[in-house]
């Protein structure tokens, strides 16, 4: 007999690991896949600008094409972005950090995320975050082979979490507490109070807080508090932040972590055997980016206000009740008055009026009865998207 013949078909499924066995498929590229095929449809499920990156920074990467500078960087960055992002944090939330021993460039805070959760987590240990968070959250703690522990929040509470929920979860396995403020999905921004009293527990409890501060700079009337600057916090927090949403750098893939040097430099190691460096011309761009990229910052901004305004407003006319978000691009509004889960409601409004919106569910238990809209493109789109949404609610309404 022929070894072809004799040979017996490979069990693929028995090779792969249980971390990835545990791992829900993401509920945002299920309908991100879906709306590949159909035409026509106005998108709010993505979550990024719909700008593109100001030609000024682009240009900072052309020339240093044209250069020829399309070598490695150090594994921790280009020193002079981390120079520049130890000036950046120090100027606007008054934080010392050491740009060489503290500061990590990371191909965008997914990296910083998963490598976060990597360089701390031992098996079983426990990582207490809040419900809804965003969809990387609980996963990069389970590949890391960690426990995620939720603590639900509400939109009668405004998606705020509270010190004493937090506490009452922690056990002898938890090894850091999560947060991401402003909220994606929810758009939620935590109270300084709050914060210093998340703060107090991390402090007498000696655990770390991991604080993704990815939209800090995207904020409407409430200030944003770092969560480093809070008194105490400095060596308690590993700070993840980076460009992506600030300044429509989304495909440049740039972020940062921020922690103690043994922090870091365990980090570190990870990152120089999985990626490297981050890549080279997106770091230089993101050099130009802290050093004159502050006018576009504000100008993005005070437009993602406007949308914010209308699709908030227009939400409501409609019937559903939407929480006010005060940060992030994110409107999340109820959709309970039409007796549809969040996937039946995100599913049939995209056949029926094409419209892409994405099931509260892919963030969370909590986040079941919302969908997540993203205000993040153009005006006209969104006044349409809502004329859209009107008829479909007004057609499913119980």
């Amino acid at each position: 007999m022929s070894a072809e013949k004799t040979s017996q078909k490979i069990k693929y499924q028995k090779l792969i690991s249980e971390r990835a066995n545990k791992l829900s498929p993401s509920g945002i590229r299920k309908f991100f896949d879906l709306l590949a095929s159909i035409e026509g449809v106005i998108s709010l499920g993505v979550g990024e600008p719909d700008y593109a990156t100001p030609w000024h920074l682009c240009e900072a990467a052309v020339k240093s094409l044209e250069k020829g500078y399309t070598m490695y960087t150090s594994n921790s960055g280009i020193p002079e972005l981390r120079e520049l992002t130890a000036r950046y944090i120090k100027e606007k939330y008054n934080v010392d950090y050491d740009p060489y021993g503290e500061i990590l460039i990371t191909v965008g805070v997914s990296e910083a995320l998963d490598l976060t959760m990597r360089a701390i987590l031992n098996p079983g240990d426990e990582v207490i975050m809040t419900d809804p968070h965003y969809v990387a959250y609980d996963s990069c703690v389970i590949l890391a082979e960690g426990v995620p522990v939720m603590v639900p929040t509400y939109e009668e509470s405004g998606f705020e979490v509270d010190a004493a929920d937090i506490e009452s979860r922690i056990t002898p396995k938890t090894r850091a507490i999560l947060i991401g403020y402003p909220s994606n999905p929810t758009g939620a921004v935590m109270p300084r109070k709050k914060l210093e009293a998340i703060a107090d527990v991390a402090r007498r409890r000696n655990i770390m807080v991991i604080s993704d501060e990815i939209y800090a700079r995207l904020n409407y009337g409430a200030e944003h508090t770092c969560f480093a600057s809070l008194p105490g916090m400095r060596d308690n927090t590993i700070l993840l932040g980076g460009f992506s949403k600030a300044y429509a750098m989304t495909g440049w893939r740039v972020g940062y972590a921020l922690a103690p040097a043994e922090i870091i430099a365990a980090m570190t190691k990870i990152h120089q055997y999985t990626i490297m460096s981050a890549p080279t011309p997106a770091q230089v761009t993101a050099i130009e980016a802290l050093k004159t990229g502050e006018a576009d910052v504000l100008e993005m901004v005070a437009d993602y206000d406007r949308r914010r305004k209308v699709i908030v407003k227009g939400l409501c006319d409609i019937g559903l009740s939407c929480f006010e978000p005060k940060g992030a691009f994110y409107a999340f509004p109820s959709i309970t008055c039409t007796g549809l889960t969040s996937e039946e409601f995100s599913e049939k409004l995209l056949t029926e009026e094409k419209v892409a919106v994405v099931p509260g569910s892919a963030f969370g238990q909590c986040g079941e009865g919302y969908v997540r809209c993203c205000y993040a493109t153009s005006l006209a789109d969104i006044e349409e998207a809502l004329k859209r949404i009107g008829r479909f609610v007004k057609k499913h309404r119980k």
